[in-house]
């Protein structure tokens, strides 16, 4: 473990008074975490909770499962500058990842085609989760240049019209949610392509909505897989990573996270680990989970035993 120096940042200073910012050198440590914190903080100080009134997830045990929330939380991530992997506890790059290339490269919706458990909740008994994320992806859509699915759209756009302002997706079909079982969370993403001054290559940016979104067992999650899906578009279309716009509808924390929630705040934060992708793929669907990896990626103890709303 490196030795840091220990000061207050300016901005800390105004939002955080007691919260120590570690510093190791000139560079700061991971803003994911700032960002995951003050959401958090500003979630439980300032959001509505849901106690009492009809809501449809539940805990294992039958009981409701209640929320404190916030409206139209929208977090800002420049993957130019860090990639916004959280420090406070381990978020699992490579399986973030599979779940990523599940929908968006094998374009599946049966859990068989992944590498975790996260879904198994909502599989049938032969493990589809019905008409939802993957096979979305996968239906043909007809175009002018031919029959694409949404995927090869979005990269046939980025090659061949980048500043398009029409590259988008969009998981949310209402015409097929009664097959589907559980309805898209994160449903859209729409991609820019911007110019910097003095920079040869492009610079692609993503703007990511999601309709609800559990901060504690899904925020950073959801962070981590959808910029790496940046850096892998922007790879093979020759572009730079800019920003990633995380727009959530419903930010919230279920009553029995709060007390985990509480703690996970007040830890130590450490330095942004350095992100590597695999610079020999240049074909997005020869991407796998083991073509990424962070270094230097210092965090604290894993939390274990969270209970899942379902």
């Amino acid at each position: 473990m490196p030795k840091y120096n220990y000061i207050m940042s300016r901005r800390m200073q105004r939002t955080h008074s007691s919260r120590i910012i570690y510093v190791m050198g000139e560079r700061r440590v991971s803003y994911a975490d700032q960002i995951f914190i003050d959401m958090c903080k500003d979630i439980l100080e300032n959001g509505t909770s849901t106690e009492g009134e009809k809501v449809r997830p539940h805990w294992a045990d039958g009981e409701s499962a209640y929320t404190v929330k916030k409206f139209g939380v929208v977090n800002r991530y420049d993957l130019s500058k860090e990639f916004p992997i959280m420090t406070l506890r381990r978020t699992a790059l490579k399986s973030a990842t599979d779940e990523m290339l599940w929908i968006w490269q094998k374009k599946s919706n049966n859990i068989n085609d992944l590498h975790s458990h996260i879904w198994d909740e909502w599989a049938d008994e032969d493990g589809s989760i019905g008409k939802a994320y993957g096979y979305q992806m996968g239906v043909k859509h007809q175009y002018k240049e031919g029959m694409m699915d949404q995927v090869d759209r979005v990269i046939y756009d980025l090659k061949n019209n980048p500043f398009s302002r029409r590259i988008m997706t969009n998981l949310y079909v209402h015409q097929d949610l009664h097959e589907m079982n559980l309805y898209p969370c994160a449903y859209s993403m729409t991609f820019n392509v911007t110019q910097k001054k003095g920079h040869d290559k492009l610079t692609l940016n993503a703007v990511l909505n999601q309709r609800s979104q559990d901060v504690l067992t899904a925020n950073n999650w959801n962070v981590v897989q959808y910029a790496v899906l940046v850096h892998m578009l922007a790879q093979i279309c020759g572009m730079e990573v800019g920003e990633l716009v995380h727009v959530i509808a419903d930010a919230h924390i279920y009553d029995r996270h709060i007390p985990i929630v509480r703690e996970l705040i007040e830890r130590p934060v450490y330095d942004a680990p350095t992100f590597v992708l695999n610079p020999d793929v240049t074909d997005f669907y020869q991407f796998t989970r083991d073509d990424v990896k962070v270094e230097n990626y210092v965090t604290g103890p894993q939390i274990t035993d969270i209970p899942v709303a379902i």
